[in-house]
């Protein structure tokens, strides 16, 4: 099968998931094509399978704001024609659903039907798709898709509790590659890199937005730190990491305290980590909880949205509710204060996390994928 795939490129979580599904399907004999405004972060592999397609904007003077949806719609219709892509793949409702719609609707006046599978994410819905700017526009795409998926239970029943949706939505989890942490042998001195052998490593990947709730983990560490040594982790980008590092100068642990900007060496850091904090006003999946568990690294994090599905609450980590710092701190110090306890929650987090493996997963994308074709 011929698939395309339009994804954003970035470090966030359906970008990762998109690259990470696209890979595993070339993997199973499929052609992938890529088609988004610059190589995905997780893409570091091209051949004969797997094809990456930019998307260029030309700039005029007449926009404002230069139209990307007009450049990726066009794009798309280009790369069907010239590459004979059967299945268009679309991560994020807007812009993506979108120009994808149009990119259909050209083709059929050149009699191609082009399928299409939308994928929904969360921020795509939660926070951006239900401002009442958007909310036509993303209604619309959704259910002018052939098929739509969404990332969790907790997602689909937003979809359908805040927008007008007449189709049917199956849930698809994220997913994780199991044998990736095997294949990972970090066993030099590199945790000192980091900590201390009598310090506790606790980790937190982000976009560093308010969503996040990026101060909860500096407090939540805070009261780590009280009871025993360690450092606290901080990998990512974005608006509320000044606050974060003024916070931690005032609370004085700044020293205690690592901001490692964007790696792409997650599976290192999540390696040698004891904890992961996920506090989030809301996360759809938390396919970062997901990464952390398959390094068996146990997840202090919400209850909210999709986290449930995942977190599997005194297996894999802790649940609390969003801004309850106290039951966060205690559950963590809970698991960190007894090695024997933390082994056996480490053991629980790898154990979750396979149940979610990419083997399990990716087989259902396939079966999706017939499912739009049959309806062509």
């Amino acid at each position: 099968m011929k698939i395309g795939i339009v994804c954003y490129p970035t470090f966030g979580g359906s970008g990762v998931v998109a690259t990470e599904l696209g890979l595993e399907l070339s993997r199973r004999g499929h052609e992938v094509h890529f088609i988004t405004y610059s190589q995905p972060v997780r893409l570091d592999q091209l051949s004969s399978n797997v094809r990456f397609h930019e998307v260029h904007v030309p700039e005029y003077p007449l926009f404002h704001y230069q139209p990307y949806e007009l450049a990726l719609s066009s794009k798309l219709v280009n790369m069907v024609k010239l590459h004979g892509i059967e299945l268009l793949h679309v991560h994020y409702a807007i812009p993506h659903a979108y120009a994808g719609y149009m990119a259909k609707k050209m083709l059929a006046e050149e009699g191609i039907e082009l399928p299409m599978v939308t994928t929904l994410h969360g921020t795509d819905i939660t926070l951006v798709g239900n401002h009442p700017f958007y909310k036509p526009a993303v209604t619309f795409s959704i259910n002018n898709s052939d098929v739509v998926t969404s990332v969790s239970e907790s997602l689909r029943t937003d979809t359908l509790n805040l927008f007008d949706i007449r189709k049917e939505i199956d849930v698809i989890p994220n997913f994780i590659d199991v044998t990736k942490c095997d294949r990972m042998s970090f066993t030099d001195c590199q945790r000192g890199l980091m900590a201390g052998d009598d310090e506790k490593i606790i980790t937190h990947i982000s976009n560093f937005r308010k969503v996040k709730r990026i101060d909860d983990v500096i407090k939540v560490f805070y009261e780590i730190q009280k009871k025993m040594k360690a450092k606290l982790m901080m990998v990512g980008e974005g608006p509320e990491k000044e606050m974060a590092e003024e916070m931690a100068i005032d609370l004085g642990i700044e020293e205690k305290v690592l901001f490692l900007g964007e790696s792409h060496e997650i599976h290192k850091i999540l390696c040698f980590s004891d904890l992961f904090l996920l506090p989030s006003r809301t996360e759809s999946f938390g396919l970062v909880a997901l990464e952390a568990m398959v390094h068996s690294v146990p997840v202090i994090s919400t209850n909210t949205g999709g986290l449930s599905e995942v977190n599997n609450a005194g297996v894999s980590g802790f649940l609390s509710d969003v801004g309850d710092v106290e039951d966060m701190a205690k559950n963590a110090l809970y698991i960190l204060s007894d090695e024997k306890r933390l082994k056996e929650f480490k053991r629980g987090a790898l154990r979750t996390a396979t149940k979610f493996d990419i083997n399990k997963i990716v087989p259902m994308y396939e079966a999706i994928y017939e499912k739009a074709l049959i309806k062509k």
